[in-house]
């Protein structure tokens, strides 16, 4: 029983400021019941505004082609593909902190959960775009999916990994949301009975599903809520080892390597992970949420990103050593390229954001910096983005011949989609917030009930 004390004592308090049941309530939905604040409404109109310059870019390539990119003969893939490797990679960590962390029962992720979930939505939202930018003809977008049609053998082609991107990645699309939607069913139908507005009120109890928080009702949620994890918990790690593929089966150097799924799966992991730390700082400070996200569930983050970032950093160097040890020289040749050659800045900014830079997480001092913390996820995102560009361009910008050697140089109207898509991706973000409960009050409730039962039974010990 001492020992039982002792460790219960010791354990990190997941809500602080010795919130109650109510006040847990009032906290989370006082933000969607109350007009928005100055820091939210700056934060939305640079994120809107930003989202519009991105609209008006890929109108214009829309109506003109994409001959307005940098895009060359040799050089047929670059930012579009990296911007769409990237925002899939984002959207990993919200996916793995709903799923993997309920089924493993770690109640550091019931006050980040739904932040992550939403992240994963939008990041997704945002990955689409740029596939279908690079069909050519956007309005013909459709044709990749199998479904009864009147063009005669015009089908799609099962074997193409690009295929296997549609399918992948619209699963994994309907179940994050099915999952994230599920999640917050209670929590509308705790909206619902406060609010006192007529059209909220509907909407509300429409999409409460006419929850009555009966025992029979949470019994079948929480069965529904496993069955959604078991089903997302392999699509984590599915739909990047198949965007992997779109790669590893190609026969370019630097491309065709097996180490690709795993490779892509922890990087994907490592750059969503350093987006929810973005957001949840960002979040916690316009919300006042500083008593459910604390510097517990941040420095968590930190602890995924440095063993994430440590996985990275050993994949470099695997590729790095296969390279040399297969004695192919194109393979070689490619990899000396990147790291000596006239795309060097990149590869050596990826190297220092997503191998040294996690390294300063080893220090305490560092993943209790709110600062540190904020530089540090920007840079890791940063570094996984170069990293896709890095694996896409270095590896075409120098084929076979000599002759077909050309430099790639993104346009401003390439540039203009990326920060346009940051633009969507934190618009959907706010109005997230704003509009719904940015944190799962019921699972919140639980935690903060089972951490004052065992703070009563140690001051009683």
């Amino acid at each position: 029983m001492a020992r039982l004390t002792v460790a219960s004592a010791m354990r990190p308090l997941q809500v602080l400021g010795d919130r109650t049941i109510k006040d847990i309530t009032e906290d989370v939905c006082r933000p969607v019941e109350q007009r928005s604040g100055w820091g939210w409404k700056t934060l939305f109109i640079v994120a809107f505004l930003t989202m519009a310059m991105g609209v008006g870019m890929v109108t214009y390539q829309t109506l003109k082609g994409i001959g307005v990119w940098g895009l060359n003969k040799t050089v047929g893939w670059a930012f579009d593909i990296t911007n769409f490797v990237f925002w899939v990679g984002i959207g990993h960590a919200g996916t793995l902190i709903s799923a993997i962390l309920l089924l493993f029962r770690q109640k550091w992720r019931t006050s980040i959960n739904r932040a992550a979930e939403a992240m994963t939505i939008f990041a997704v939202i945002c990955a689409g775009i740029f596939p279908v930018i690079h069909m050519g003809r956007p309005w013909l977008a459709f044709w990749v999916f199998p479904y009864p049609n009147m063009r005669g053998s015009l089908w799609v082609n099962f074997r193409s990994p690009l295929l296997w991107d549609v399918f992948a990645i619209s699963t994994y699309f309907l179940i994050s949301l099915v999952f994230w939607y599920v999640g917050m069913i209670p929590d509308l139908a705790t909206m619902r009975d406060r609010t006192k507005g007529k059209i909220k009120k509907f909407l509300f109890s429409l999409f409460s599903l006419g929850w009555d928080g009966s025992s029979r009702t949470w019994a079948r949620y929480e069965a529904l809520t496993l069955i959604l994890a078991g089903l997302a918990t392999p699509i984590v790690v599915s739909v990047h080892t198949i965007v992997s593929i779109d790669f590893a089966t190609s026969v370019i150097p630097g491309w065709h390597t097996t180490i690709f799924p795993p490779y892509f799966v922890v990087g994907a992991v490592f750059s969503g992970f350093g987006m929810v730390l973005t957001l949840l700082i960002i979040t916690r400070k316009v919300m006042h949420w500083e008593n459910y996200i604390t510097m517990h569930h941040l420095e968590n983050v930190c602890k995924v990103l440095l063993l994430t970032g440590s996985i990275v950093g050993f994949a470099y160097l695997t590729e790095f050593f296969v390279a040399w040890y297969s004695g192919n020289q194109y393979e070689l040749f490619t990899f000396l390229n990147r790291a000596k050659g006239p795309y060097a800045w990149a590869y050596w900014t990826m190297v220092s954001c997503n191998l040294l830079v996690p390294q300063f997480l080893w220090f305490k001092k560092i993943r209790t910096s709110i600062p540190a913390m904020f530089v540090i996820s920007i840079l890791v995102n940063v570094g996984m983005w170069f990293e896709r560009f890095v694996i896409i361009v270095t590896s075409l910008h120098r084929d076979y011949l000599p002759s077909s050697w050309v430099m790639y140089k993104p346009t401003v109207i390439e540039v203009g989609t990326l920060i346009g898509s940051f633009g969507l991706f934190f618009t959907c973000f706010l109005l997230f917030i704003r509009f719904l409960p940015g944190i799962a009050i019921h699972e919140v409730k639980i935690v903060a009930s089972a951490q004052q039962k065992r703070e009563e039974v140690i001051r009683n010990v």
